[in-house]
Order: structure tokens, then C-alpha cells, then sequence
């Protein structure tokens, strides 16, 4: 009798979740495994654990570090060499990725193997057993596709033989790092995408609409005990990414617009949601969102939360006891508009390039600590420390525990946190893997492109849910653009049709979800076999402020020769995969 000790012994080795009690007889069997439940639970359990917690890693903060966004200031980092050409098969940062998504992937396919979860007993009372199989069944489903569409944003790309490809989907409790090598190929891309929405539509059958106390009766079970689970507004969300990426240029070269019809739709179920149920419950999208409240009503789904100073130490300078570890581009700030909404580049902005940091869009200053800027603490006014970027400063590019662009991120860093204190002030985070304004920028560009920016579409326009975000009130309490009601710009450029508010979106994207591991997918999806040279292969720039004055200099060049990222070398080899476009030599 095959053992499912095979599979079950990934979980006890990396078992980190109340639900997997060792056994040492090893008499775990596909025949009696049913007679465990808590080994079957624990199945889910652990594919959740394996979700990130943190904005510190190569899948977000540092992922931003190889676009135009940032600047990692070690030289030695795996990412930047990546960022510049210079990435080894025996040092690739994304190979750990694939690896556990196809952990993940196992166990939730042992779960899902002959209804072995969905029949399992749990608990003792029928009612609440019966609620605990289905939200169980649920998960599964949601998480497949979450691995599912995390794979194959990852490694999905035009192959060695010019067809869009995606991963080897996998759907059986398999170790496909173990299995005959000849039984694995690549999915098409488009097939991955089918497998992604089919778990979705699974998912929703079994999960409640939200977890939200309001929305269930059996408290210990649902509602907000599942908080930081999937729900059905969540794999709706999922849903809306999967489809926005789908429809893209580099997927979608025959522009089928049905695929942004897709996208608007669930983006816009998700908006529905949020609006008209949980805005019932105290959501507005004029109010302020702070990165340091989990339970923030922004949020769609959000990650276990940890409670540390890691953001804090990353993005300040030595001179206050940071690392100084990754700095934000003068690209990035060029993105931002004027606070009357316009670019920078337009001439009714009233920018005034001797005073570069004034008069901006206010997220422009919940994003970015620039020179001469003081930190202020918000609960008493103090000023804890002032940024000295200029030739020669404290806080200069070329010093130590400074980084590389005269730059310095302010995005997620908590305004009380001083190391110098008696006492240090650490605030919870998380990853909010859907919130509102992510909704808003995939419905903005998805239904652009179906019908316009001016045209009504699933109850919301395009110009509609960009007004949302440039208006709303920033972490610091400052108004957005167009509060009062007026935001011409935004107006004129919908008036323009559709390819200028495409443009515009894309920046809003920029703006929004800087340092989130977007952009670097972004850049990726809106390229085409012909652009993605130019679009990608970019001068990443900083300001350098001397006695001549303020002038512009490039910090670090960006180098791709492929818009994809490589296949793991190992895996490829062994499996004889299809490897991207570019990558022919790691074979």
C-alpha cells in the first residue's frame, strides 16, 4: 500500500500550525488517513502558512528594486544583479518561489484527493462540522489558485518555441520535484488561466460571501474568526487580477476584449461589496488608509499580521539608525502630479524645478522623505530628525547605511517609531493582498478598454474610480486632488479617449502601488514582442543637490534580455521544460 507518509512527511518536518500532531509509528495510510482529521486539516492550514507576512522580500518591497521605482544599495544583492544583467542560474531569487508554490500546491491536492476533506468529521456537533467541511473545501480551491496565478505570474512568458506558456498545472497530490520527469510539461498560458478561474468558481460555491461577523451566525467557525482567509468577495478579487493580466498586451496580442470585460466585471463585484455591505458597516472611500491597521476597511484580504521595526530599519538612513537598504527613484517622484493634479511636465502644474518638492499631489508626501524634510512624531509635534541629502550631508548617497538615490521611502513606516526612545513604538503590519484602491485601478483600466473612460460599465466608469483615489484623504490627513469636487485634468484626459487614459491609469498604478511588487508585473504585461526593450531597459535616476545647484544623474542602468523570468535551472533541465524566451542558455 503506497504510504501517505510521502506527502504527510513535508508537513511534519516544516509543521509550524496547532493542527499536525506528529505521529512516530508512521502508520499513516492512504487507507486510513480519514481517521486523522487533524492531519487532513492540516493540510490547508499549512498551504496558508506558506503565504507571505511581509512586504520585505523579493516578491514585493525588493521586486520594486529591480524596476524603475528603486535602488537596492547592495551590491551584493541577488535582486540587483538580476536588475542588471548579471544573474546566475546558482543564484536565482526566484526559485524559491516556485518551489513552494508547488509545495502548497500538494498539499492542498492531498485535501482535495477523492473528497477526502470534504468528508472528513472535525468537530463533534453536526451543524458546526458540516459549515467547518465546506469553508475547509473552500480554502482549498481558493489557495490552488492563488499558487495557481502566483506561478504563473511568475514563470508564465513567450517559451524557446514562441508560444505563450505557462506552468505545469498540477491538480493531483504529487511532489513534482520527485515525479517522472517526462510526465511534466509546460501548461499553455491560456489553459493555466482556465484551471485559475475554474478553482475560483469552486472556491465560491463553498466559501461565504465575507468574514465578517455579519455575515455568519457560528462565530468560532466564521465570520471574523476566518479573517486573513479566503471568502467569496476575495476570489472574486483574485478573479479580477487573474483576468486584468490575461487581457494584457503581452498575453492578449489579439486584444480580446472579452478578457477586459471579465476583469471590469469582478473588479467592479468587488467595489459592489465594499460600497453598498461594508460600507453599511462604516467603509468610505474618501476616508484616510493607513498601512498600520490590519483591519483597516480598505482591506479585501490580508495576510497574519507581525508587530516589529523591520520596515522602519530598511528605509531610514544610518543617521537615524536605519540600514538605508533600498531608496526610491527620481522617476518614481516625477510620476507624482502637482497637487492641482497635473504633471509635472504640463505647464499649468506651477512646478517650479528649483523647489521640487512643493506644492505636490499630497501622496506624494505619505510616499517619499526627500532633503530637507523633517520628521515630525504626529502625536506631539516633535521634530525627531531632519533629512540632509545635499553634497556632503549626513544623509548622502555614497555613505554608509545611506542609499543610492538621495531618496529615502516613506510608504508603511510608522511616524511614532523612534530607536532612540526609552520605549520603542511598534505598530502591527500585513500584506493586504486585495484592498479598494487595487479594485478601483484594475475596473479604471479594464473598462477603459471595453468602452471608454466617460462610459457607464457593471455600475461605475472609469473616470469614476480613478476620482475615487486621486480625492481621497491621505494617511496624513491631507485632501486629495479634486476633494472640493474639481479635478480638471483627470476630466480633460477623458475627454482624449481611451489610449490617453490608458497612460493615465497606468500611472495612477504607479502611484498607488508603489512598493507592493506591482510594477514590476506591470511593466512586464503592458509590454509587446516589439516595446519591451525600451520599456524595460531604463536609466533609473536620482537628484543631486551641490553648490551649482539641483541636477539629475543616472544611479543604475537597467538590463533585461527578456521580459520573462527563467524557468529554475534544475527543473528545466531535468524536465526538459520549455524554457522563456532569452534564457536558452539555463538548460
Amino acid at each position: 500500500m503506497k504510504r501517505i507518509l510521502i506527502i504527510s512527511s513535508f508537513v511534519l518536518l516544516a509543521a509550524g500550525c496547532d493542527f499536525l500532531d506528529p505521529l512516530p509509528d508512521g502508520n499513516v495510510t492512504d487507507a486510513n488517513i480519514s481517521e486523522y482529521p487533524s492531519y487532513i486539516r492540516g493540510f490547508v492550514e499549512k498551504a496558508y502558512d506558506l503565504m507571505p507576512t511581509s512586504y520585505i522580500t523579493n516578491e514585493y518591497i525588493y521586486l520594486d528594486a529591480v524596476t524603475d521605482d528603486a535602488v537596492m544599495s547592495s551590491s551584493s544583492s541577488t535582486m540587483r544583479k538580476y536588475g542588471t544583467g548579471v544573474l546566475s542560474p546558482d543564484a536565482n531569487p526566484f526559485e524559491a518561489y516556485w518551489k513552494r508554490d508547488y509545495k502548497a500546491l500538494m498539499y492542498v491536492n492531498t485535501f482535495l484527493k477523492d473528497d477526502v476533506g470534504k468528508n472528513t468529521r472535525y468537530l463533534v456537533d453536526n451543524e458546526n462540522n458540516a459549515l467547518l467541511q465546506r469553508y475547509l473545501q473552500g480554502d482549498a480551491y481558493a489557495l490552488r489558485a492563488w499558487y495557481g496565478f502566483n506561478l504563473l505570474r511568475w514563470f508564465g512568458g513567450r517559451g524557446t518555441d514562441g508560444v505563450l506558456l505557462g506552468v505545469p498545472i498540477v491538480t493531483a497530490p504529487v511532489d513534482v520535484f520527485d515525479q517522472d520527469a517526462s510526465q511534466i510539461r509546460r501548461a499553455t498560458y491560456d489553459e493555466c488561466v482556465s484551471q485559475i478561474l475554474e478553482d475560483c468558481d469552486s472556491a465560491l460555491v463553498y466559501l461565504p460571501e465575507a468574514n465578517r461577523d455579519d455575515f455568519g451566525f457560528h462565530t468560532t467557525i466564521d465570520g471574523a474568526s476566518r479573517w486573513k482567509r479566503f471568502d467569496g468577495v476575495s476570489v472574486k478579487a483574485l478573479k479580477a487580477l487573474v483576468c486584468l493580466e490575461w487581457a494584457s498586451p503581452a498575453f492578449n496580442p489579439e486584444n480580446d476584449v472579452t478578457r477586459w470585460e471579465k476583469a471590469a466585471k469582478y473588479a467592479a463585484e468587488v467595489m459592489d461589496f465594499k460600497l453598498l455591505k461594508d460600507g453599511a458597516h462604516g467603509f468610505n472611500p474618501a476616508d484616510k488608509f493607513t498601512w498600520l491597521w490590519p483591519n483597516s476597511m480598505e482591506i479585501v484580504m490580508t495576510s497574519d499580521w507581525n508587530t516589529n521595526s523591520n520596515i522602519e530599519k530598511l528605509f531610514y538612513p544610518e543617521g537615524f539608525r536605519g540600514d538605508g537598504a533600498v531608496g526610491a527613484s527620481q522617476n518614481l517622484v516625477d510620476a507624482f502630479p502637482m497637487a492641482n493634479g497635473y504633471p509635472v511636465t504640463d505647464a499649468r502644474s506651477g512646478y517650479d524645478q528649483s523647489k521640487p518638492y512643493e506644492g505636490r499631489d499630497p501622496r506624494f508626501y505619505s510616499t517619499i522623505n526627500y532633503n530637507g524634510r523633517n520628521l515630525v512624531r504626529p502625536s506631539n509635534g516633535e521634530t525627531m530628525y531632519t533629512f540632509d541629502m545635499s553634497q556632503g550631508g549626513k544623509d548622502a548617497a555614497g555613505k554608509t547605511g545611506n542609499p543610492l538615490t538621495n531618496l529615502f521611502i516613506r510608504k508603511y513606516v510608522n511616524l511614532e517609531w523612534n530607536l532612540n526612545d526609552d520605549k520603542l513604538n511598534t505598530q502591527p503590519r500585513s500584506i493586504y493582498f486585495f484592498r479598494w484602491a487595487q479594485m478601483c485601478l484594475v475596473f479604471a483600466e479594464a473598462a477603459n478598454h471595453v468602452s471608454g473612460p466617460k462610459a457607464t460599465l457593471f455600475g461605475y466608469t472609469p473616470v469614476q474610480a480613478l476620482r475615487y483615489l486621486r480625492s481621497r484623504t491621505t494617511v496624513e490627513g491631507k485632501a486629495g486632488i479634486g476633494a472640493g469636487g474639481s479635478d480638471p485634468y483627470l476630466d480633460e484626459v477623458a475627454g482624449l479617449g481611451e489610449e490617453a487614459f490608458d497612460l493615465l491609469v497606468r500611472n495612477e498604478r504607479r502611484i498607488e502601488l508603489c512598493f507592493e511588487g506591482q510594477r514590476f508585473f506591470d511593466l512586464r504585461r503592458w509590454s509587446t514582442e516589439s516595446t519591451w526593450r525600451e520599456t524595460l531597459n531604463v536609466d533609473v535616476t536620482k537628484p543631486v543637490f551641490s553648490s551649482e545647484g539641483l541636477k539629475y544623474e543616472t544611479v543604475e542602468k537597467r538590463v533585461f534580455g527578456s521580459p520573462w523570468l527563467p524557468l529554475p535551472y534544475y527543473d528545466a533541465s531535468r524536465c526538459a521544460l520549455v524554457q522563456n524566451q532569452g534564457w536558452e542558455s539555463w538548460r
